[in-house]
């Protein structure tokens, strides 16, 4: 079932007549197909012109929509043969981190994603896609494995950020996020990232520290949530869309700020109207960025990666 955000009311209201017809069969002189259709292209054009201004807030409610395509829908689609691996070795199974092998169209590859579930019972078990620090532990490990067999990374961020409770903190949640950027950068394979609806914070970096960076056009990515910000600054989370705007977290403006690499377009009113055609997008735009870096021996991919990142903090500071 369609599940309409606030903005879109009068696009709902549109469909919802479109449903009402289409249970109607011809009467008199009204065709109904004709008048399915009218309404129809009435409903295209104001998708068009809705998603061609949305706001910052706004692309927040997009990137966190219950029906966008998550981590698991892009595994499905993009990857032959996953064979999934848990556990961190040290402690427990995150299943807000999910990781494994497989082929990505002819090509190894170890997967790294962040899931968040699609309904109440997989959202609590994968603890809305917010890791502890066994996640990120087991996000090292697979790429310890990568580098041990030569296989190139790819991650799928998609996260409100690290698990903040009492018990992650005991167990190391800085020192894990931290350890996780720090392999990322020592990888001496090819990495490729993609925030595919929320990036938040150092949960989102600690997979995301990558040769390519790519995002989805309506996705966000910031160092903290809106409503987190607002509550800082303002005292009040009724100023998250003001703390939107200033943070600068939407695709376009991270993509003229240098942050990451590529903007991968989404379908006329957001990835989860047609999730075949994203998640295929997505996936093409991967194979490229991923010939980019064939070739590359692992000291010239880490001094790049370095590079790249240096280049953002001296930039910031300038």
């Amino acid at each position: 079932m369609q599940t309409f955000l606030e903005f879109e009311k009068p696009i709902a209201e549109l469909e919802g007549k479109i449903e009402e017809l289409r249970h109607l069969t011809n009467a008199g002189d009204i065709n109904i197909a004709d008048e399915v259709a009218k309404l129809q292209a009435k409903v295209d054009k104001l998708l068009r012109q809705t998603y061609a201004k949305l706001t910052p807030a706004q692309k927040v409610q997009v990137a966190r929509h219950p029906n966008r395509p998550h981590c698991l829908d892009y595994v499905h689609g993009l990857i032959e043969d996953f064979t999934p691996l848990a556990g961190d070795r040290h402690f427990a199974e995150d299943r807000a981190v999910i990781g494994g092998l497989g082929r990505f169209r002819g090509r190894s590859v170890v997967v790294i994603g962040q899931e968040k579930g699609n309904d109440t019972e997989t959202r609590v078990r994968h603890n809305f896609g917010m890791a502890k620090p066994e996640g990120y532990r087991k996000a090292q490990r697979l790429m310890d494995l990568a580098d041990r067999f030569k296989l190139p990374v790819v991650s799928l961020v998609d996260t409100a950020g690290a698990f903040p409770g009492v018990q992650a903190e005991e167990r190391g949640q800085a020192e894990a996020i931290a350890k996780s950027i720090e392999r990322c950068l020592r990888l001496n394979v090819p990495m490729v990232a993609s925030v595919i609806g929320e990036g938040g914070s150092g949960g989102a970096i600690a997979i995301a520290t990558a040769d390519r960076v790519l995002m989805l056009e309506h996705a966000i990515y910031s160092v903290i949530s809106p409503e987190g910000c607002a509550s800082i600054l303002w005292r009040s989370s009724d100023m998250a869309g003001e703390a939107a705007i200033a943070l600068r977290l939407i695709s376009q403006d991270l993509k003229e700020l240098g942050v990451i690499d590529h903007v991968v377009s989404e379908p006329i009113g957001g990835a989860h109207r047609d999730p075949a055609e994203t998640i295929k997008k997505l996936g093409d735009c991967i194979e490229e960025s991923l010939g980019e870096l064939d070739g590359l021996d692992g000291a010239t991919l880490r001094a790049k990666r370095r590079e790249k990142f240096l280049e953002m903090g001296q930039k910031g500071l300038g």
